[in-house]
């Protein structure tokens, strides 16, 4: 399956991208996530799908597909935009003519042409004309597709009031019947009202905005002349393709993922991992692009272009988690789905009961028309994705990333959080702090210790690799990871070797104090220990999560004893030592099932485990992110973030309640209120297109807002 990502353009509200989401799912395309407030559409299709059709087909339902990388329409009946494409532009050409249309409203003010109904007709069709060219014709594909959206109800009411002015112009019953500024007014205020929501949502994507900013810049690339001389001139980074060398000199941006060749820098990654603290890098490290040279040069081998480098990576994920809903939006989406035709319904009631009742069929009509302009499905579709945008953002900005948005909501319930030891509350960095060996020289027992842990991932192993590493080592016939145990090789003489835990070397010995022991044909050949530092940090993390009522956890492979010493020192609660992965893997899935458990590890040996428990936060590094059993990933060891975490889940759900509790609220109040004739239909138009800006401003909060 192929991940297709497009921006579409022309989205209102929920129910459009509910449009668009059905579309999709008929066409046989899977895992559609559809995000109207940020245009994004992502789903899984078919290496042979049919891209042109498709698009065809979402254009048909009254939007446009822009593909990002060449910022141009996929469909080849797409125009380009002109003047009036854009919400502001439309008000700002309807603006004078309303304005003239409402002057003579104002107390004290008498033009009296402008009270001549022919007048105000010619003012009002130009304005009706750039309306119904939008609204109208929006509406129109979306009752097509049996789909309704907002913009029938703004069409509705707006041509109510333009056919019923009409009316009493060509009758010769101007006077009972002219509200031509009614009409205009609507489209005007709503045109308004769209401007400042597509500002409101474009400022909840802030942070994300500033990540995308940072993708495109110059680079400084190295080539070779026919004499082999050195030549190097400017390129935009995403002309670089994998292999080229680069330069990169002090307080410029690393322009696309690269490794250094030659030099060392000070590299200052806040972009990507929330630390501004700069880090040392030298040859064979790897540069992020988007990350800063605050000091040095270097040059540099480009290892990742486009959708491969890890700030793509990172942007990629925080959009397909903002695609994602949430549980708590569930409620809002089926309500949603029938709210058009409700307030259709409403509307017509409205009309009918008031006529009724006050025997007069024009104030009937306007409180009508009130109900149509005043009603906002926008606020409920824009509730949640509005604070996850944010909520994700400001993660993102710190160091946190979040696979899917329903993370963000588990947050509120965690009571436990489970800590794998190694690389997680340690900083994984060991060194080696004694050995022993018997029957060879050290050199021997050195090139043993090194040929046996070379090939495993564990830290310990590869800190043991590391220091010892030599030229000469020995060629093993078969070897392979034990899984919780260690290594296990067989040499050229069919001698059984094994570099593992005290559980190999648990019927040789009872000294269970080493941490690596080196086995030969069931005899005890030696024994080395390493020594790993607390993380500076984890004391507070355990700390804070107390103060929450959080209880934790400790499980490790490592030795009761060394677990039950960090334990002591760190005040964790519970110690759970000597697990095997299958092992932790039980024992998350027995914590689960008793409370909501968060786990914390490093995402190498601790995957199953972290995909088990209610939210999986992996302790990776950028180069890392991919890793894909865990919820959230806490950029570069960011174990400090977790509390931050933890906040911003808590946080963006109580700003999604609030947001959804504003969204029933006012439609409850506002609907009810219009229909009474406690509301014009012009104040109403206000009304509605404010009601969004009112969401954004509270989900706009999450980026200042104390979250720990």
């Amino acid at each position: 399956m192929e991940k297709v990502q497009w921006k579409v353009d022309g989205m209102d509200c929920t129910t459009c991208a509910l449009s668009i989401h059905k579309y999709l799912e008929k066409q046989g395309m899977k895992n559609v996530k559809v995000n109207f407030a940020t245009g994004d559409v992502i789903f899984d299709a078919t290496e042979s799908f049919a891209k042109e059709k498709i698009s065809t087909g979402i254009e048909g339902l009254g939007y446009s597909v822009v593909n990002d990388k060449e910022k141009t329409l996929l469909t080849q009946n797409s125009q380009l935009k002109t003047f009036l494409s854009t919400h502001l532009q439309r008000f700002w050409f309807c603006l004078p003519l309303t304005a003239l249309l409402m002057l003579h409203m104002i107390p004290g003010v008498h033009i009296h042409w402008l009270m001549n109904h022919w007048v105000q007709l010619v003012l009002t069709i130009p304005v009706y004309i750039v309306g119904m060219s939008f609204f109208g014709k929006s509406a129109w594909k979306s009752i097509r597709n049996g789909m309704p959206n907002m913009n029938v109800l703004i069409a509705i009411g707006a041509t109510a009031a333009f056919i019923y002015s009409l009316y009493g112009s060509l009758t010769g019953q101007a006077e009972q019947y002219m509200f031509y500024e009614t009409s205009a007014t609507i489209i005007t205020l709503v045109f308004l009202g769209n401007y400042l929501e597509e500002a409101s949502i474009a400022s909840t994507q802030r942070e994300l905005n500033k990540l995308a900013k940072s993708q495109k810049v110059m680079a400084n690339m190295i080539a070779f002349d026919d004499e082999h001389k050195e030549q190097i001139f400017p390129v935009e980074n995403t002309s670089l393709r994998v292999g080229d060398l680069i330069l990169i000199k002090s307080g410029e941006q690393v322009p696309i993922d690269c490794k250094i060749l030659w030099g060392d820098v000070q590299v200052n990654e806040a972009i990507v991992t929330g630390e501004s603290a700069p880090v040392h890098k030298i040859a064979k490290d790897k540069l992020i692009g988007g990350s800063l040279i605050s000091d040095g040069t270097v040059k540099a081998q480009v290892t990742a272009v486009g959708n491969d480098t890890v700030l793509s990576g990172i942007i990629n994920m925080v959009k397909q988690a903002q695609g994602e809903k949430p549980p708590v939006q569930l409620l809002a989406d089926k309500i949603s789905a029938i709210f058009i035709p409700v307030v259709l319904g409403i509307a017509v009631l409205t009309l009918i009961i008031n006529w009724v009742v006050l025997k007069d069929f024009t104030p009937s009509l306007m409180r009508s028309i009130a109900v149509l302009v005043i009603a906002c499905p926008c606020a409920m579709g824009f509730a949640t994705p509005a604070a996850i945008a944010v909520g994700l953002g400001r993660a993102a900005k710190t160091g946190i990333l979040f696979r899917n948005a329903t993370s963000l909501e588990l947050f509120k319930d965690i009571k436990q959080v489970v800590f794998d030891k190694t690389g997680t509350l340690t900083t994984g960095k060991f060194e080696i702090s004694n050995f022993k060996f018997e029957m060879v020289e050290e050199p021997e027992f050195k090139k043993i210790a090194y040929s046996l842990e070379k090939y495993s991932n564990h830290p310990i192993a590869k800190s043991i690799a590391i220091s010892w590493k030599s030229k000469e080592e020995i060629q093993w016939k078969k070897i392979e990871e034990v899984k919780g145990f260690g290594m296990k090789a067989e040499d050229a003489e069919g001698n059984t070797w094994w570099a593992g835990s005290f559980k190999v070397a648990a019927k040789l010995t009872d000294d269970e104090t080493h941490n690596v022991y080196i086995i030969k044909n069931d005899t005890l050949f030696g024994w080395i220990d390493v020594k790993d530092e607390v993380r500076p940090e984890a004391k507070s993390v355990i700390d804070y999560l107390h103060s929450k009522n959080i209880q934790t956890i400790l499980l490790s492979g490592d030795r009761l004893a060394i677990c039950n010493q960090l334990a002591g020192e760190l005040g964790i609660d519970t110690v759970i030592a000597e697990q095997t992965p299958e092992q932790k893997l039980n024992t998350i899935t027995e914590l689960s099932t008793v409370a909501p458990t968060a786990m914390v590890g490093d995402g190498i040996n601790d995957a199953p485990a972290l995909a088990k428990a209610t939210i999986g936060i992996s302790m990776n590094d950028a180069s890392q992110i991919a890793v894909q059993s865990a919820q959230v990933v806490l950029m570069n060891h960011g174990l400090k973030n977790l509390p931050t975490a933890l906040g911003l889940g808590k946080h963006t759900y109580i700003t999604i309640k609030q947001n959804l509790f504003w969204a029933f609220a006012y439609n409850i109040v506002a609907i009810p209120v219009a229909a009474l004739g406690f509301l014009t239909p012009t104040f109403g138009a206000l009304v509605m297109g404010l009601s969004d800006v009112v969401l954004a401003i509270n989900s706009g909060r999450l980026f200042i807002k104390k979250v720990t």
